[in-house]
């Protein structure tokens, strides 16, 4: 797997104060298996098939954050 890098890592907040740094699409993929929450909505699902498309080159990497961000922002997770 392709190990690309967004120009912007993300700081992403999860459950007990937990806070993770995403700097791109592989560590996205990771980060929606291992650490989302059960609110997993269509934004969640179309993030992760753009992160596996951004990896495979069909997709840019920053087309990928973006839709990484609109995920979490429906999960409400906090960004920065």
């Amino acid at each position: 797997m392709r190990h690309i890098k967004w120009n912007h890592p993300i700081q992403v907040g999860f459950a007990q104060g937990n806070a993770k740094m995403v700097d791109g699409p592989s560590d996205a993929l990771h980060c929606m298996a291992d650490l989302w929450p059960d609110r997993r909505g269509p934004l969640y699902v179309a993030a992760r098939s753009v992160c596996r498309a951004a990896i495979d080159g069909r997709k840019s990497a920053e087309e990928a954050r973006e839709m990484f961000i609109s995920a979490a922002q429906e999960a409400h997770l906090p960004t920065h």
